[in-house]
């Protein structure tokens, strides 16, 4: 009689667990008892064994009917006494938690030759102005396209590639490591799963050439510096016939000589003079959409003060909305004055008081204050 542990148990599953349920238990369990993970520990290598074993069995249909039937003695006879757990089965079993393990699987075995083409990378630099309108730029690159003479096979004309021996195909090779088994990248065909024995001439086997492209890239209207534009399929072509790459153009705004952008407002900076400040005025300043606008500002405008122009912005990327324009004002202190001038202002000063300057008048007051309270002291 076996003294084999039921398989269920082994699992921690009752009798009528399904497929997903066998495998998310035996997932869970041989990552925990994984030698690698419990280095030195020799329990750990007979735990794993075991639950390799039942998972082998349970997740056949056929094994476990005759397991549900049977039991042990399913499999005592023919197989040497030593079950069914460490074959062509265990690679099997175990490439299902290999990914979760080590963080790799997606790509095994599948060989073909057939490798996706390089993705590219295009710097271009557009003004505010085409940003602001948008534009259908025409550009040259030079790129990997597919080779007409062997249609992208990477073979000479009147010959194809042939399967590799070494991994027949499949582009990946298994190899034993005690008592698992591990696939690695075929090192014959370096994964493509077929060999060129005669290379065609044009490519040198690669099955692409390079060749100047002129594309058109439409640039939408508002788009940012470091906007990303994605065009599908018009990079590197792909290894032997594989699917080509995509094509990313980068855009970077040149700087404006009178705007400066924030997102999808603009703003500008225009010094005037004493007087208009004093005074008040209107002063005319361009607009992003070559057009002109005016600016009135009222009397004792200081210096840094901001004008709000609504609508006169940058329009906002896929969107009907627009943003503003901001004119900030710098008063400009008068330079290179004349004797005449100068007397002017002396008689300006004179005649000046708290109410034609509040800020200063009230600072001053401040610091007077100040230093009395301490002479006080």
């Amino acid at each position: 009689m076996s003294t084999k542990r039921c398989y269920y148990e082994t699992l921690g599953v009752d009798r009528n667990a399904d497929e997903s349920k066998l495998k998310a238990a035996f997932r869970k369990l041989a990552m925990k008892w994984h030698p690698d993970k419990n280095p030195g520990d020799s329990t750990s290598e007979v735990r794993f064994k075991e639950i390799n074993e039942a998972y082998e069995v349970l997740k056949d249909g056929d094994k476990r009917a005759a397991y549900d039937r049977f039991g042990h003695a399913a499999f005592e006879q023919g197989m040497g006494g030593g079950g069914p757990g460490f074959g062509a089965g265990f690679a099997s079993s175990f490439s299902d938690i290999f990914e979760d393990l080590f963080g790799m699987g997606g790509q095994r075995g599948r060989g073909g030759g057939r490798e996706r083409g390089a993705d590219l990378r295009y710097n271009m630099e557009i003004t505010l102005e085409e940003a602001f309108l948008g534009k259908t730029a025409q550009i040259e690159i030079p790129v990997s396209v597919t080779c007409e003479s062997c249609s992208g096979t990477g073979a000479k004309a009147g010959t194809k590639p042939k399967t590799c021996s070494m991994c027949g195909g499949a582009g990946r090779v298994r190899q034993a490591q005690g008592f698992f088994t591990l696939e690695r990248t075929c090192p014959g065909c370096q994964g493509r799963g077929q060999m060129i024995e005669d290379p065609c001439p044009a490519c040198a086997g690669s099955g692409r050439v390079t060749r100047e492209r002129t594309l058109s890239v439409n640039i939408p209207q508002g788009v940012e510096d470091g906007t990303r534009i994605r065009l599908a399929g018009e990079g590197e072509a792909g290894v032997r016939g594989g699917p080509p790459g995509d094509l990313y153009i980068f855009l970077s705004l040149a700087p404006h000589e009178f705007f400066q952008r924030d997102g999808a407002d603009l703003h500008c900076r225009v010094p005037i003079s004493m007087v208009a400040a004093a005074l008040g005025g209107e002063f005319e300043v361009p607009t992003i959409d070559k057009g002109k606008t005016k600016v009135r500002i009222p009397s004792g405008t200081q210096s840094g003060r901001r004008f709000r122009i609504a609508s006169k912005g940058m329009p906002v990327l896929r969107s009907r909305q627009t943003g503003d324009m901001y004119v900030q004002v710098v008063v400009e202190t008068p330079q290179n004055l004349t004797k005449k001038q100068q007397e002017l202002l002396a008689e300006f000063e004179k005649l000046s008081s708290g109410a034609t300057q509040p800020e200063a008048a009230g600072f001053f007051t401040k610091v007077k204050d100040f230093f009395g309270s301490r002479a006080n002291q």
